[in-house]
């Protein structure tokens, strides 16, 4: 079975993987292209299509998965009705998988403390604050910049009060706009990030071994969130193996190793009746508070818009 874009300090997709592995052992599991982004996993079914290294399965952003149905073969898991019905297309095609929630994360042990946004307006974090590219053109800033409007006081349909947040950060010399990566969290470069909290708790794991104390934190009502979901390949190669890697991948056991990798899984709140949830992950996790902030694709292709219109000419590069 062929997977694709699963690097396995995401949402500790290494040991989802090994799980797999050791629970079908006859089933040879090649990794396609770890760093691949959504639409890089359909090109390679396209590139591919009809050779044996194609890929079986895929694990796209919300807005490829709508848009992309054609690539897909419809299956519905057993834990189909676990599912939300928000969170599956009715069919069968896509299916939601797990979230991360938008958060910042930073070296404690070098700033201390952070209760809000405005802290970061200090003089102390000039030139390392980080929302992890350019939110018109990467999915973790376009999320971070939705979670900044939020506490600014905007919602999804006004977007002005994050530019202005962000143009008061760059005016006091602490925004980045550098790409983050576990290099220049490592070197003091960013000091504070925006990200995922599934890409947090794996700084914070690598960190840990180095000595350093990276915290991070999400912020009530401004909780904004973005799932992926699964799909199989209507051409995959190894159709039979894709369905047992999607039945697998909606288990207590595998949604729990997401859990314990920082992601919310989908099937959390049934898991947490049923009784099957880790409770040890559980007592230190960061779970979706009430209502998270949530958006369309249609919102999604607004919003890209008005930053793409908007950002460069009031931030720059």
């Amino acid at each position: 079975m062929n997977v694709i874009a699963l690097p396995h300090d995401w949402s500790n997709y290494g040991e989802v993987i090994e799980g797999f592995k050791k629970k079908y052992p006859e089933i040879k599991v090649t990794e396609l292209n770890p760093n691949a982004s959504s639409k890089e996993e359909l090109d390679a079914a396209k590139t591919n299509k009809g050779i044996d290294a194609a890929p079986d399965v895929f694990d796209v952003g919300q807005s490829i998965a709508a848009t992309s149905t054609d690539y897909f073969a419809p299956y519905k898991v057993q834990a189909w009705d676990k599912i939300p019905d928000t969170a599956k297309d009715a069919d069968g095609a896509y299916y939601a998988d797990y979230t991360g929630i938008m958060s910042i994360g930073w070296n404690a042990d070098k700033y201390g403390d952070i209760s809000s946004l405005d802290d970061l307006l200090d003089p102390k974090f000039a030139g390392t604050v980080a929302l992890n590219g350019k939110p018109a053109e990467a999915g973790a800033a376009f999320n971070g910049y939705l979670m900044a409007n939020q506490l600014a006081g905007g919602d999804i349909n006004n977007l002005q009060p994050g530019l202005d947040y962000f143009k008061k950060l760059k005016e006091a010399g602490n925004l980045t706009t550098v790409d983050v990566t576990n290099g220049t969290i490592d070197s003091g470069q960013t000091g504070v990030v925006f990200d995922w909290t599934y890409n947090q708790a794996s700084y914070k794991k690598e960190l840990k071994d180095k000595g350093v104390n990276w915290k991070y934190k999400t912020f009530p009502k401004a909780q904004v969130v973005s799932y992926y979901n699964q799909a199989i390949n209507k051409d995959a190669p190894h159709p039979a193996a894709a369905r047992l890697w999607e039945e697998y991948l909606y288990t207590a056991d595998a949604q729990n190793l997401w859990f314990k990798g920082g992601a919310n899984p989908v099937l959390l709140d049934s898991m947490k009746e049923d009784g099957t949830v880790d409770q040890a992950t559980l007592k230190d996790a960061i779970t979706i508070e009430g209502e998270p902030v949530s958006y369309t694709n249609d919102d999604s292709t607004r919003i890209t818009e008005w930053l793409q219109n908007n950002w460069d000419k009031t931030i720059g590069n």
